[in-house]
Order: C-alpha cells, then structure tokens, then sequence
C-alpha cells in the first residue's frame, strides 16, 4: 500500500474500543458478539465519519481551502461531524441539509447550530443536488469552496477503513480472537468499501457484511454498483491491483423496511435490547437499523452459534432525541 504521501488531519481519538458483549449474547443465545465502538471517537460526540474527515479534510486544507461543505437529511451524524471539524480549524462550514427548517431544532441539528455553520435548506435533495450552485456564489464572494462528498464516500474516505481494518487487526490480534463477520450499517458506500479493501489486504477471511439502510442511489448509479467502483478506484489510489465485482459485495436489503429514517419495531428493538442488555445506544437511522439485522440474522440462523460476529458501532446518538416521537420506551425488558 502507498499512501504516506496523503495528508491526514487528526481529529479523533483512536483506537477506538473492541468490546465483548456478553449480555446481548446470551440475550440471543447466538454467537459470540464483538463491537468496534466507532461512536467513541470523541468528535462532536463521535462516528465513524471522523475517520473519512480525517482524510478528506486534510486534502482541503492542502488545497487551501477556507470553506467547507456538505450535505445530508436534517439529522445527518456526517454533517455534525464535519460541522465540528470545521469549527476545530477555523473553516467556514456550510451544509446544505434535506427538508424544511423545522420551528424547534434537536438532536444533531442542534450541534449544527451550536457549531456555528450555515444552512441550506434544500427540500427534497438530501444529498447535494444543490450544492453547486450555492458554491458557485460562495466562490464569487471570494471563498476557497472545499465540497465534502455526501457521506464522506470518497477514496479518501474509503482509505479511513482501509486504516480502520488495520487498527481493528491489531486489537483483535492482542486478544487472541477471530471473526467470521463484520456487521455494519451501509449507507454512502465508503465504509463497506474501505472494509472490503482492507479484508482484501490483509488476506483475512470476514465475511463483510453491510445492512443497507437506505432504498435510493448515489451519484444515480445503483448504490451495489457504486460501492464496488469505490472499492476499485479506492484500489487504485494506493496503488494495489485488487479488483471487486459485484459478487464480492455484501449488502442485505432485507431490513430497510419503509426506507430512510423511518423507525419501525426492528429499529426500536433493538436499540432497547442494546440498552438493556450491555448499556450502550445505537441511533434509530443507521446502527438501530444494522443491529436490527443482525439480531434477525442469528435468530434465522443466517449467522450461526458458532460463528465470531463483530458489529462496527458507526454513532449517531445524537439522533434519538430528535426521534423521540417515534421511539417505544414503555416497556423494560
């Protein structure tokens, strides 16, 4: 691999924790279940999407950037983070964000406040259809426009998880253990390709599995189809010939239920029996939704007794209160 000549700007705390849970374990009476604890990377409350920033942020500022920008759903965990970055740095922070300004703000909208950026309210585009034009007047106005891929799914961002796989290795080298899967909430794309790469590199034999959470494309190609071009180009970048189809993908579509955002029993389950069961909180978009998968997934024997199960906690706490509405915590367990 060759990518010391990539600037890396730091931003978390790593290595983030590999935990055992044992009680959501037994809960199951499934396999042996790990979690990397990516909701620990300290930025603005943690996320996997510190890691992508690091990368992708440290090729803004070597381009001379003074302004960033981005876009997401109005509880975006990627915009908060990359809110927070900026402000970390001095850089003007714009964020273009889907729907309408609401009359109360919470949950990761409020962070964005309270980081001081700018919002653009962009109605149904959720995911950057809009940004051109709005960096076009900000360039105008004498801005260093630096545009933040939605998600942060870019090779850079991709990259973050090749270095993420690494660190993972070594954690799990020092406790002596093995996994047959790594679970994870996939949502833009460059989480399950920066894993799929750094499976690849260090030869290992995971089962790399993403919980597809969302029902739309990115850039208007079929997201499966866009995850393997990232993994490939991302390849590239570092100079390896490791070449992806779609048959190396694994993506399971089977629990987006009404689509993004929409919070239904999966979702709610899960986040209660995590709770209840080892004291942590998943977020009711992304790792609600991927937890909830996995628990089907050991319940229909899709992953086995036997099997060693890692679950990559991606963040996103923030985002239950502005979901409280929709979240059933009335009964205990």
């Amino acid at each position: 691999m060759e990518y010391n000549h990539i600037l890396r700007q730091s931003l978390g705390f790593f290595p983030t924790p590999l935990i055992e849970l044992t009680r959501l374990s037994k809960e199951l009476a499934g396999p042996k279940i790990f979690m990397k604890r990516d909701d620990n990377t300290g930025l603005a409350l943690g996320g996997n999407k510190t890691r992508k920033l690091e990368f992708i942020i440290g090729d803004a500022l070597a381009k001379g950037a003074d302004t960033i920008m981005t876009a997401g759903a109005a509880q975006s965990n990627h915009c908060r983070q990359t809110a927070a970055a900026a402000a970390s740095l001095g850089l003007e922070c714009h964020l273009v964000l889907g729907g309408e300004e609401p009359e109360q703000v919470s949950g990761n909208l409020l962070l964005d406040k309270i980081f001081g950026c700018h919002i653009h309210w962009a109605g149904v585009n959720r995911k950057g259809e809009d940004i051109p034009q709005i960096v076009e007047q900000l360039t105008k106005a004498g801005k260093n426009v630096y545009v933040v891929p939605y998600g942060g799914s870019s090779e850079l961002g991709a990259l973050a998880f090749v270095e993420a796989f690494k660190e993972l290795e070594l954690q799990r080298e020092s406790i002596n253990e093995t996994f047959t899967h790594i679970v994870f909430a996939s949502s833009s794309g460059g989480t399950q390709a920066g894993l799929m790469l750094g499976n690849k590199i260090f030869n290992s034999p995971y089962q790399i599995v993403g919980i597809n959470i969302d029902k739309g494309e990115t850039d208007k190609v079929p997201f499966d189809q866009y995850t393997v071009a990232l993994a490939n180009s991302t390849a590239k970048l570092i100079n390896t010939d490791y070449k992806f189809s779609e048959s190396d993908l694994m993506l399971n579509s089977d629990y987006v239920g009404e689509g993004y955002g929409v919070v239904g029993k999966l979702e709610n389950e899960a986040i209660e029996m995590m709770a209840q069961t080892e004291g942590i909180l998943l977020d009711p978009v992304y790792t609600g939704r991927a937890m909830g998968g996995l628990i089907d997934m050991i319940r229909t024997g899709q992953i086995k007794k036997t099997d060693r199960v890692l679950f990559w906690h991606t963040g996103g706490a923030p985002a239950l209160f502005a979901y409280s509405s929709d979240l059933d915590v009335t009964q205990k367990r």
